[in-house]
């Protein structure tokens, strides 16, 4: 084989250099055409993700807010059957009564008015020292059900001192009516 000349090897350094700066140029344009076209993807995904997001910030609030009413009221609506809400309902103030000090007198236990949102609606007469009639007030929102004390009259035992009579209606809202959403007219 014969030796090539200087010229001839500038020649082919030229020629391997040309070549070279193709295949990195060439290389390169498709490695920026995979990038950018992972970019979009990613971009895409960026954006329905921010899109559900927003999506769901209406319906995280108002988790929230159920949340914290279920765990400041002690009240798990899954717990509850409009069958049996009434008679637990009750049972859980008359023991709330109890232990809270108060003699309990008559009870009676009405059935909901049909234009309104309630179950039923709980009266009862009571006696006791008047801490303990303003504490059971205090607890009848920490029974675990959905109650509104309608009305509250308490009056002095005028035959022992420190003595309050207590005469209240409760009502016992209608769980299940409450958490439907109410549909708008068709027009």
């Amino acid at each position: 084989m014969r030796t090539l000349t200087d010229r001839e090897k500038r020649t082919i350094r030229f020629a391997m250099i040309g070549v070279a700066a193709y295949l990195v140029l060439y290389g390169g344009w498709q490695v920026r055409g995979y990038l950018e076209k992972k970019r979009a993807e990613y971009l895409k995904l960026v954006a329905a993700a921010q899109d559900l997001k927003r999506e769901i910030q209406p319906y995280t609030t108002k988790v929230d807010v159920a949340k914290k009413l279920m765990e400041e009221f002690h009240l798990d609506p899954a717990k509850l059957t409009k069958a049996s809400v009434v008679a637990e309902a009750s049972a859980a103030i008359q023991k709330a009564a109890t232990s809270s000090g108060i003699q309990l007198g008559p009870i009676r236990e009405s059935p909901a008015r049909p234009s309104t949102k309630e179950l039923a609606s709980v009266q009862f007469e009571g006696t006791g020292p008047v801490p303990a009639v303003i504490g059971l007030l205090y607890r009848m929102e920490t029974l675990g059900y959905p109650l509104i004390i309608d009305s509250a009259q308490i009056t002095p035992e005028t035959t022992r001192p420190g003595q309050a009579k207590v005469n209240l209606t409760i009502v016992i809202l209608d769980f299940e009516q409450e958490w439907k959403s109410e549909e708008a007219p068709h027009a």
